[in-house]
């Protein structure tokens, strides 16, 4: 299942998804299609939800290690898990392989400590909704169609409205924290379509994650030192692990096998209000009606990209 092809293929140059186009198509309109068409769909929303309660944990946790030390529990307990269950090959790999696989491992240290960081200083819904800018934005360029930018215009709102007017409001260090994370959440969409693409089954996420876990154990053993090893610390940070990092990757990678990157950057746009409830659920983080507005804004934009790769899909397929 390795796929030869050169990495610097982009990612996101392929075309719209047996998921959307067959919904489409004569013949397709049977229950059971429909039901197929949505799997990957319901994959992304569950890998939406375990992620976003996940990191509502993680920040309770925050204040036993550090924002290192929980980044650090999170992904050596993912790693771990993930090494066990996949068992991956070490040999048979080419070159470009390999550098797919440790790229992808960078991406998700650094996505996972700026947004942590992000989440230690701003409110969880106000996080996302910054971070999830990086798919959207991805989204637009990976189109190619001027239409696209009325709905990055009225994402851009929302983020006005949520900044209201200026950061000052969120924390500005916080708000630079969740949109570095956003530009990581981008690349981490595009590498994990090409290592899905390259590795079997969940090989090459196995590979990647024990990657950005040796590149944090450093910074987190600097941070909370023997805190980490704490019993009830572990198994938090162990439960953080599989709710935000081996349920969801996993689950998203299944998806990127038969959704294209744009599209599931664009489905992704939904965890601003999964993250909003979390943070309400768990943390008492209650939102301002402007707060939600915006939140409102940012996913009607997403919802509106969709329509559009829908519509481009089914004219390119006719």
């Amino acid at each position: 299942m390795n796929d030869p092809r050169s990495t610097a293929e982009p990612a996101a140059a392929v075309a719209v998804p047996e998921a959307v186009s067959a919904l489409d198509e004569p013949g397709h309109g049977r229950p059971g299609a429909r039901r197929a068409a949505l799997g990957p769909v319901a994959l992304v929303v569950a890998g939406g939800l375990s992620v976003q309660f996940g990191a509502a944990v993680a920040v309770l946790l925050m204040p036993r290690t550090g924002v290192l030390g929980v980044v650090t529990l999170r992904l050596a307990a993912a790693a771990l898990v993930l090494l066990v269950v996949c068992r991956p090959k070490l040999r048979g790999h080419s070159r470009a392989d390999w550098g797919t696989v440790v790229a992808f491992g960078v991406v998700m240290g650094a996505m996972n400590t700026l947004f942590y960081q992000a989440a230690d200083r701003i409110p969880l819904g106000a996080a996302v909704t910054l971070e999830v800018l990086g798919p959207l934005v991805l989204s637009v360029v990976a189109s190619r169609r001027l239409a696209n930018l009325v709905w990055a215009g009225l994402a851009l709102g929302g983020v006005v409205l949520l900044s209201g007017g200026g950061f000052d409001r969120l924390d500005p260090v916080g708000a630079a924290y969740a949109l570095g994370a956003g530009a990581m959440w981008a690349a981490y969409i595009v590498f994990s379509a090409r290592t899905g693409r390259r590795f079997p089954q969940a090989d090459g996420l196995a590979l990647a994650m024990a990657v950005a876990a040796v590149l944090s154990l450093p910074l987190g053993i600097m941070e909370a030192g023997s805190k980490l090893l704490v019993p009830s610390t572990l198994a938090l940070g162990a439960a953080v692990a599989v709710l935000s990092s081996v349920l969801p990757y996993t689950l998203e990678l299944m998806a990127l096998r038969r959704l294209p990157a744009p599209t599931f950057a664009i489905l992704m746009s939904l965890e601003p209000a999964i993250a909003a409830a979390a943070g309400f659920l768990v943390l008492d983080q209650a939102l301002s009606t402007t707060d939600a507005l915006a939140i409102a804004l940012v996913i009607g934009a997403s919802m509106g990209a969709v329509r559009a790769a829908s519509r481009r899909g089914t004219m390119e397929g006719s």
